[in-house]
């Protein structure tokens, strides 16, 4: 039985989605701001830091399972998830803050980066993992449970948007720009505090809901019993399923971000003022999202929203490209240029978010599914199962990126409006042969998920009149 039967109250959706800031100013501090961080502030080598960053994600990614079983075998008067939300969220916010303050301000040993972004890759994965595991507990409508998921995707995207736009305009505002070194100490302190108020107000604002004894005491924990309990789960047919169509679009996604910078620079030749309205408008199409997503779900259900805006957000986020080689777009660098893709990068970019929520929400589903097949709940152990699949093409959609920037021949000294437009005309063809192949590869997989909304409300209620039938039985 869920926490909350009918419609979710407003409070309770904005607690549960303002968890979502810290994973948000995670991931754009790593995503964006980390590499240039310790490569031209610090001085490391840029091969190195990036070798640190992508052992640390794939370290991550193998620890995740373990902590969603762990996540789902702790039995506490406060439930399952909330002791681990009260206490990794301070020592995660020490070792953000140490991540951008190293010691003595030099450059650490490889072994020393790797380490705390170790430590600051678990510690997330500690509030995240129970974070959304609490979401199916919550409840168990269809609908309902979409409507968590776009409060925590527009939080999620607010937390990274917020310092995304403190870093150009207070932390960093200088002529150095994002290469003064004492602006990354303000960033660090800054976001660690965000990051521990948002992990911290959620938990204390959902205790009173969430914070009960568990119905069932699970066996104790063993790597054994984790791992076979894992891979039981990780063979659900559904879950099979949704990796597969996850998988391209995560891998999309992580050479969609990555590669920004370049196409912002070097393709549509942004200067500072553009580049300081990104994230604005990125939070414009965020916004958007918000507001077209739940009426997709309900008229089309969430495998055919996420097969339709995956196709849409290509065909719509492409579209600049193809009118500018075939020169039909406005002068690049000029304020029309900007502000017309700019328009493209609104309605596309909120389709791209749609497709991450229909998939994140279907894992919901997923859990019931589990349930009905061996008896028992499993919602850390999906959850850790997507980051799994998130971390692992996240870093598989980076090295996509740096092989098109290879191919493209694009020097390492480029300047904006100097570079030769075969090479411009290079990272358009590969950009788009990568990005339409696997919006095509989600959409195919995704669109075949097998549990629409008619599946999981006749699973409950067999659910339902099953523990109704035990719950009768004498002793």
């Amino acid at each position: 039985m869920s926490f909350v039967q009918g419609k979710i109250p407003q409070k309770l959706k904005l607690i549960h989605g303002f968890g979502a800031v810290a994973f948000g100013v995670k991931d754009t501090g790593f995503s964006f701001f980390l590499l240039l961080f310790y490569n031209q502030v610090l001085g490391m080598d840029a091969g190195l830091v990036s070798l640190a960053l992508l052992i640390a994600l794939l370290v991550d990614a193998v620890v995740d399972p373990i902590l969603g079983n762990l996540s789902d075998r702790t039995y506490t008067r406060w439930g399952r998830r909330l002791p681990w939300l009260y206490a990794a969220p301070v020592p995660l916010a020490f070792a953000w803050v140490l991540m951008w303050t190293p010691p003595g301000g030099e450059a650490p040993t490889f072994l020393g980066l790797l380490g705390i972004a170790i430590v600051v890759r678990i510690l997330l994965s500690a509030c995240e993992v129970p974070s959304v595991s609490l979401l199916p507990e919550i409840t168990s409508d269809y609908d309902e449970r979409t409507t968590l998921f776009r409060y925590r995707y527009l939080f999620g995207w607010c937390g990274g948007i917020t310092m995304m736009l403190l870093a150009y305009t207070v932390f960093m505002p200088g002529p150095e720009g994002l290469l003064q070194r004492d602006g990354y100490v303000g960033f660090g302190i800054f976001g660690a505090i965000l990051m521990a108020v948002s992990v911290l107000g959620s938990a204390l604002g959902q205790h009173k809901l969430v914070a009960h004894l568990p119905r069932q005491k699970p066996p104790p924990f063993s790597i054994k019993g984790a791992f076979s309990e894992i891979i039981e789960a990780f063979s659900e047919k559904a879950f099979l399923i949704f990796a597969a169509g996850g998988l391209a679009a995560y891998v999309a996604q992580g050479m969609s971000f990555s590669i920004s910078n370049y196409v912002n620079v070097f393709v549509w030749q942004f200067d500072r003022g553009a580049l300081t309205a990104y994230p604005i408008v990125l939070f414009v199409s965020v916004i958007l999202m918000f507001f077209i997503v739940g009426p997709m779900h309900k008229k089309l259900g969430k495998p055919r929203s996420a097969q339709i805006a995956s196709i849409g957000s290509f065909a719509i986020l492409f579209t600049p490209y193809l009118l500018l080689l075939g020169g039909f777009w406005p002068q690049v660098g000029t304020l029309k240029s900007h502000a017309l893709f700019y328009a493209f990068l609104v309605f596309g970019n909120a389709l791209a978010v749609v497709v991450m929520i229909s998939a994140s929400s279907m894992i919901a589903e997923i859990v019931e599914a589990f349930q009905e097949r061996t008896g028992r709940r499993a919602e850390g152990s999906f959850y850790s199962g997507n980051w799994l699949v998130q971390k692992c093409a996240t870093g598989f959609g980076i090295f996509i990126t740096g092989q098109i920037i290879s191919l493209s021949q694009l020097s390492q000294d480029a300047e904006p409006g100097t570079v030769p437009q075969t090479v411009i005309t290079d990272i358009i063809i590969y950009f788009g042969i990568g990005s339409g192949f696997l919006a095509l590869v989600a959409a195919y997989w995704l669109g075949r998920f097998p549990i629409n909304r008619a599946d999981h409300e006749a699973r409950l209620a067999a659910l339902g009149a099953e523990a109704a039938a035990s719950a009768s039985k004498p002793g």
